[in-house]
């Protein structure tokens, strides 16, 4: 029997949300499980999965139409049904159809997509195990399946695999204009970037910023990075460090792991660290979760991870949302020094700059150290000047005495 579409609530407390693309077309059989569109939510692309074995029969929205959640979206079909009257099914769950819309849906018969078909290369006889989805994206991309590794059960190609081997920038495409004879391309506003303009408009304008600012001697830090480096399978960053030194003296301070509401200060019983991460259309937070209780070598593919994954837009939304503190570095680009933006709820927001080699004067005598800079953004309402500093310097000593922090 025919039923209607839904938009999810892809994030907490979204109204609203925007199909980025349809993965089918009207008249592709579904399984259950399978990818039906990819909706555009504030910050990534979160993938609508079939619940059940269906046949897509009639797509109510277009690509890049933001709708109200709950709405219809599309029509699904039992397998076999034809001649649905679309009008009536709207009526009935009290929906008005748009004026355009036929009354009754002449969606052509369903292609059999139910047998999962192994794909055979005729050139050498190679037989390649791939997801639907998967073998519709490398034809539009033209990959050659056989130089794809899959990642899915038994060694499948599925979706995950082909954006690996060919990301395609989900930036819009700027268009060309002039002012007074001044020419210039206009680029539209992404969501993120939409969000991200509200967002720190609103910190900077309601929430009470100040700042303190810290020297951490590096010269431990990197002997012991190293050592670890001479061993470990994967080279362990300073971020990685950071990470670590700032989810520990959360813990050490936790009077200093809260967030603010109107109501109430919460304070948070694990740390949660969020890291900053660029993409095309603007900087999004994935988070480590109980960072403090996690090895260097963990935080680092964990970072790796949700890194790569945040710059094509393939985060879920429990992978950057929550947290209770986030860290924003610059150091990787030569920046010495600056000041970030509080990112609310949290309390604050440490800003990393690179280490450098400066003099310093060590028991009275002149000598060349590694010095690395950060600033400190702390929201006054819900952490008060001695408490900031006190985290601060149990940050410091973490970082000048690293094993402390592996201890």
């Amino acid at each position: 029997m025919a039923k209607l579409l839904r938009m999810p609530e892809v994030s907490a407390n979204a109204t609203h949300a925007a199909i980025q693309n349809w993965t089918l077309k009207e008249g592709d059989a579904i399984n259950a499980g399978d990818c039906i569109a990819e909706i555009e939510t504030e910050k990534a692309l979160v993938e609508l999965a079939a619940e059940e074995d269906a046949v897509l029969g009639k797509i109510l929205v277009e690509p890049g139409r933001e709708v109200e959640v709950g709405a219809p979206i599309g029509v699904l079909f039992a397998k076999g049904e034809t001649n649905v009257d679309i009008a009536a099914l709207l009526a009935k769950a009290g929906v008005q159809p748009a004026a355009n819309e036929p009354v009754v849906d002449d969606t052509p018969a369903p292609q059999a997509r139910f047998e999962r078909a192994p794909v055979v290369d005729v050139n050498n006889s190679v037989r390649i195990f791939i997801s639907p989805l998967a073998r519709r994206l490398a034809a539009d991309k033209g990959l050659d399946l056989t130089r794809l590794k899959g990642s899915g059960p038994n060694g499948r190609i599925v979706k995950r695999d082909v954006e690996a081997a060919s990301v395609v920038s989900a930036a819009p495409a700027p268009v060309a204009t002039s002012v007074s004879g001044a020419e210039f391309d206009e680029v539209p506003h992404s969501g993120m970037r939409k969000t991200i303009a509200r967002r720190l408009v609103e910190s900077k304008a309601t929430v009470p910023h100040f700042y303190l600012d810290v020297e951490c001697r590096m010269e431990r830090l990197l002997a012991l990075r190293e050592q670890i480096n001479q061993a470990a399978p994967k080279k362990i960053s300073i971020n990685d460090f950071i990470v670590k030194a700032v989810a520990v003296a959360l813990k050490q301070v936790p009077a200093m792991n809260v967030t603010w509401t109107d109501t109430a200060l919460r304070r948070y019983h694990q740390a949660d660290v969020c890291m900053a991460v660029s993409t095309d259309t603007g900087l999004i937070t994935p988070v480590v979760r109980n960072a403090d209780g996690k090895a260097l070598s963990q935080i680092s593919a964990e970072v790796a991870e949700l890194a790569g994954r945040a710059r094509v837009g393939r985060l879920r939304p429990e992978e950057y949302q929550g947290g209770s503190f986030t860290i924003s570095n610059l150091g990787m680009f030569g920046v010495e020094q600056f000041s970030a933006i509080i990112n609310p709820p949290h309390a604050a927001i440490l800003a990393v700059g690179a280490t450098q080699h400066k003099p310093v004067v060590e028991n009275g005598e002149l000598k060349v150290g590694s010095v690395l800079r950060c600033t400190l953004s702390v929201d006054h309402r819900a952490v008060d000047g001695a408490l900031a500093a006190q985290w601060l310097a149990v940050f410091k000593g973490l970082m000048e005495n690293p094993l402390g922090m592996l201890i």
